[in-house]
């Protein structure tokens, strides 16, 4: 019996690449290189199964080339690389890999709050140029963590995983904003207060962005948003490019609006703003809040597991469109 035929359209572990292979006839991409959507649809033609890694994007185009094609699974939580709808309509089966990655990001998004109030990375710089020459009372001078309001926007896991590490290790007042409202236990495990939107940017020390990326949130902090908040605030962003916008944040930060700004995703990744990287109170990392090497083989485990427990089994794990099952 032939196996079914699988993509991998990015570099994975060799390990993943072997399991795989026990299971599928599977053509890779370990050289890692940058296909265009034409060379992404040619390859899917004779495809039943894709793995993907959050860069590829699966729409009704590339569907069109691919009639036998299956399911995609995604190793990432986020999934705005693929058209649901259009996948859903062709039915091919979408799934993610979430679960896996949300303390990890939540230790990140942390670091990156600590590391913007505490001004690290213009510390770092400012030695490296050789101005370290003495002692003042104000020399690169933040803000305190402890014991100020850490704002969320976005409450899913790893919302809450960031507000109990504020709230229980640094004695952090934490409110929160979220579609819905999280039930009283969750609050109170989490020592968080529900407010609206407005109070959230108004009142926030350190707001921390954990919402998906969809139409409804595209550029969710704008001018108006960052006018809201306090001058001495700062804002982080782990959630996804487009639901800031980084020309108005890039004016915020030059004016001196909002204090600082920690971002791991940016709008057109991975091009960058160019005005983000002219002012000197913004860090800036490249879309690393999940890079540790368990938890990158965590979630190349579980992009495994959905394509053999759907193709093989036909039970995948994390769907994100289960009437496809249906059909």
């Amino acid at each position: 019996m032939n196996k079914p035929r699988i993509l991998v359209a990015r570099a994975i572990f060799p390990e993943t690449i072997a399991r795989l292979e026990q299971h599928f006839e599977v053509e890779h991409n370990q050289p890692d290189e940058i296909w265009s959507r034409q060379q992404l649809a040619d390859r899917l033609k004779d495809k039943a199964g894709a793995f993907t890694t959050g860069s590829e994007r699966i729409d009704a185009q590339v569907l069109d080339a691919a009639p036998g094609l299956k399911i995609v699974a995604n190793m990432a939580v986020g999934y705005n690389n693929f058209d649901v709808d259009a996948m859903t309509a062709h039915g091919v089966l979408a799934t993610n890999a979430p679960d896996v990655l949300t303390e990890t990001t939540a230790d990140f998004g942390f670091a990156l709050l600590m590391a913007t109030a505490r001004r690290i990375a213009e510390g770092e710089h400012f030695l490296r140029a050789g101005k370290w020459d003495r002692w003042s009372y104000d020399m690169l001078a933040g803000t305190d963590v402890h014991g100020s309001t850490l704002g969320i926007l976005g409450m899913g896991r790893i919302g809450q995983a960031i507000a109990r590490r504020g709230a229980h290790g640094f004695g952090m007042k934490v409110i929160y904003h979220n579609r819905s409202r999280l039930r009283p236990e969750q609050e109170a495990e989490v020592k968080a207060r529900y407010v609206d939107k407005e109070e959230l940017l108004k009142t926030a020390d350190h707001l921390v962005l954990v919402l998906p990326y969809s139409p409804s949130s595209h550029h969710a902090i704008g001018a108006r948003e960052l006018a809201l908040m306090k001058p001495t605030a700062n804002l982080i962003n782990i959630a996804r490019g487009g639901i800031v916008d980084d020309a108005a944040l890039a004016d915020a930060l030059r004016e001196r609006r909002i204090a600082a700004a920690g971002l791991d995703v940016f709008e057109g990744e991975p091009k960058v703003h160019p005005a983000l990287l002219t002012v000197p109170n913004v860090v800036l990392t490249p879309h690393i809040a999940s890079a540790t090497m368990p938890t990158r083989l965590a979630m190349a485990d579980l992009a495994a597991d959905n394509l053999i427990g759907f193709l093989v089994h036909g039970k995948p794990l994390t769907p994100l469109n289960p009437e496809v099952l249906k059909k």
